[in-house]
């Protein structure tokens, strides 16, 4: 016992010794957290979007004032600390309006504006001539830029607030009956409670991610280029064996897993204030798992690879199709067939909704006992692989 767990402390010694490994195991999965939360941990949230929005009135009638007033509502913040949605530009005292729109129409085409509202001259009576023949109402001027998402969600919102001021028109002028529209149930299905921040969803899946990199890189890179340099023959000369190496450098892996686990939560509660919790036995227990199993990947990959350069192509060309396609970072939804194929078989996928769901920071779409199943058995394949085919000496 007393060599495995010397070997285990050897190994973890000798990465963190490593600046790659200190890089790539320890700083790039806090870096990533970091990055990714502060660019989305807000979008999407209410008060912290907002748009820049160009607003002529060139009418000046009943229903034109009515439709700015509604507009000028959503340059005003919701609650104390929060943006406005639209920050409104409208012509100063004197200026003439068609130059105004010719200069704001330009920024918008460069992606300076996200949109321009144009109330055309005789909007009102236009309007209200269409309300007395039942016709369309007189359309608003909206001027778009296609390539700008900014610009395009901008749209949106006004679209929905000018269909709920169309739907008001209707029920004065007598012409829409509240009670006969159709009635909507809304169900809520899942967890009905408060919103999950983005952080509390990610944090999870770094862990995951840091554990996943570490057993694609480091385990087939140390056994291979130890096997190369012709380290291993001299273990052999020993009275270790090969399943006390196997026992040492497993410890080590875990320690590694260990000291990246507690360095995110960390950064993550004190940085970024996540209040996920992982002390509860069920993520635990899918904790263990995602060590273990990712620990077999790696066992599989030098036993698939003859030489360590081989060893650090295989594990390249798994690493990004398996961890972007996981719901790690994002959830992955809408993919096409073949795309979807990898999703169903990738063991990050199902630890990645175990923990989540563990931690209640998400919903299982899955059959419970895929989340463990799925990743059991890539263990026992890579385990068998490795079995038969691994080497531990150069002579092959």
């Amino acid at each position: 016992m007393r060599q495995v767990l010397r070997l285990a402390g050897l190994s973890f010694l000798a990465a963190l010794r490593e600046k790659e490994v200190l890089f790539w195991f320890i700083v790039f999965p806090l870096l990533l957290l970091s990055i990714l939360t502060l660019v989305f941990g807000e979008l999407g949230q209410e008060g912290t979007m907002n748009f820049n929005v160009a607003l002529v009135n060139a009418d000046q009638g009943e229903f034109a004032l009515a439709v700015e007033e509604v507009l000028a509502s959503l340059s005003n913040p919701g609650s104390p600390g929060k943006e406005p949605l639209f920050t409104l530009d409208r012509p100063s005292t004197g200026e003439d309006p068609e130059a105004f729109i010719a200069r704001k129409g330009e920024e918008v085409r460069l992606g300076r504006l996200a949109l321009l509202i144009v109330i055309p001259p005789g909007f009102t009576s236009a309007t209200t001539t269409a309300l007395l023949r039942r016709e369309p109402p007189s359309p608003l001027e909206v001027y778009v830029n296609e390539s700008n998402a900014a610009s395009g969600m901008a749209a949106d919102v006004v679209d929905q607030v000018l269909a709920r001021l169309n739907r008001e028109i209707l029920v004065l002028s007598g012409a829409y009956r509240p009670q006969d529209s159709l009635a909507v149930k809304t169900e809520w299905v899942g967890d009905s409670g408060a919103p999950v921040a983005y952080v509390d969803f990610l944090l999870p899946g770094i862990v995951l991610m840091a554990f996943f990199v570490g057993g694609l890189f480091s385990v087939p890179g140390t056994i291979l280029f130890a096997r190369d340099m012709k380290i291993l023959r001299r273990y052999w000369v020993t009275p270790l064996g090969v399943p006390q190496y196997l026992a040492g450098f497993s410890l080590g892996y875990g320690t590694m897993c260990v000291l990246q686990f507690a360095l995110l939560v960390l950064v993550g509660r004190l940085g970024f204030g996540a209040t996920v919790t992982f002390a509860r036995p069920l993520a635990i227990l899918y904790l263990l798992l995602s060590a273990v199993t990712f620990l077999a990947l790696g066992f599989l990959v030098a036993a698939l690879a003859r030489t360590a350069q081989g060893g650090m192509a295989l594990a390249n060309i798994l690493n990004m199709p398996t961890l972007f396609l996981s719901s790690l970072f994002f959830p992955v939804a809408g993919l096409p067939l073949f795309l979807r194929a990898i999703l169903f078989v990738n063991p990050l996928s199902y630890l990645g909704e175990g923990l989540r769901f563990a931690v209640g920071t998400g919903q299982l779409t899955v059959h419970p006992a895929l989340t463990a199943a799925v990743p059991l058995g890539w263990v026992a394949l890579s385990v068998g692989v490795a079995a038969r085919r691994l080497k531990w000496d150069v002579a092959r």
